[in-house]
């Protein structure tokens, strides 16, 4: 009797489930496709019908183990805790997959399609916008740079942070960099 074919949701599980297996076996830098299509059990064919890269099918192995960020938009009830919590979640990101992990990535979605750029923008014009709507900030409408700045500074900061990004860190780009700029830009 032949194995049943896999197909759909199921297969697509069981390729990111094996991506994440591979990648944990020998780390991003010797992370390969064809490696993940062997653990697999399939031809890596199938793996490039559905991603580009292997930065794309690890973001969406990440993804498939701890959800997207777009279903996990804070809402602390203010701008401060949104923001905050925002960056802890991309901080935890960033240690559960290894700092070798999060630069290879990083060194890779800059060829990749801006998706996690804009993602991040989309969340934090979510977040500037529920503000507005609360009285905290007079508008949402600010410049593309002021938006993303917090996360810009804070993959700044655990790419060339040798002692690692703290919760001293993320309360100042935070406090002393973001907010009084928001405040400042309208």
């Amino acid at each position: 009797m032949e194995p049943t074919r896999r197909r759909g949701a199921a297969l697509e599980a069981d390729l990111l489930d094996a991506a994440w297996a591979e990648l944990q076996a020998v780390g991003y830098t010797h992370l390969t496709m064809e490696g993940v299509a062997l653990r697999a059990r399939t031809g890596k064919q199938v793996l490039y019908r559905r991603w580009n890269n292997r930065a794309e099918l690890i973001v969406a192995a990440l993804r498939h183990r701890r959800g997207s960020l777009i279903d996990q938009v804070p809402d602390t009830g203010t701008l401060r805790g949104d923001v905050l919590a925002l960056m802890r979640f991309t901080l935890e990101r960033q240690r559960e997959i290894g700092q070798d992990v999060f630069r290879g990535l990083l060194a890779e979605v800059a060829d990749m399609d801006p998706h996690f750029s804009e993602a991040m923008r989309n969340v934090l014009t979510t977040l500037l916008t529920r503000a507005a709507e609360r009285g905290e900030i007079p508008t949402a409408d600010l410049p593309q740079r002021v938006i993303s700045l917090p996360v810009d500074l804070l993959r700044y900061d655990m790419l060339v942070g040798l002692e690692g990004v703290t919760e001293r860190d993320l309360v100042a780009i935070v406090d002393d960099v973001f907010l009084p700029l928001v405040l400042r830009s309208v």
